[in-house]
């Protein structure tokens, strides 16, 4: 068996639950498809909505919940609210949950033509 050295995580990280609290938060479509859309701009509730194909009432509850744990913030303009991600961390994991979901299904289309 193959040793590998782990440098930056441990198995033994207290933050371990957290990072679990974060992957059930975006075991999510919609929560899924607003922090990617979130990753190089802010948007408002409708805009956001038009882009994820629900109502902003069904948006709004969502974005609350990204809110209330930190992963989007919101700042208040005028009449509206303008939603931006609080850091690229939720960007990065979702988008590279698209790829390594991408390269798997890849993957299975090779084996499955052999």
């Amino acid at each position: 068996m193959r040793e590998t050295q782990h440098e930056a995580a441990t198995y033994e990280t207290p933050y371990v639950d957290s990072a679990v609290s974060v992957f059930a938060l975006l075991a999510h479509s919609v929560r899924v498809r607003i922090v990617l859309a979130l990753r190089d701009v802010e948007m408002t509730v409708n805009h956001l909505a038009d882009i994820v194909d629900r109502p902003a009432a069904s948006v709004r509850g969502e974005l609350a919940t990204l809110e209330a744990v930190g992963v989007v913030t919101r700042q208040h303009e005028g009449h509206r609210d303008f939603y931006q991600l609080a850091n690229e961390h939720a960007g990065r994991l979702a988008a590279d949950a698209i790829f390594h979901a991408q390269d798997r299904d890849q993957m299975h289309a090779s084996a499955s033509s052999v």
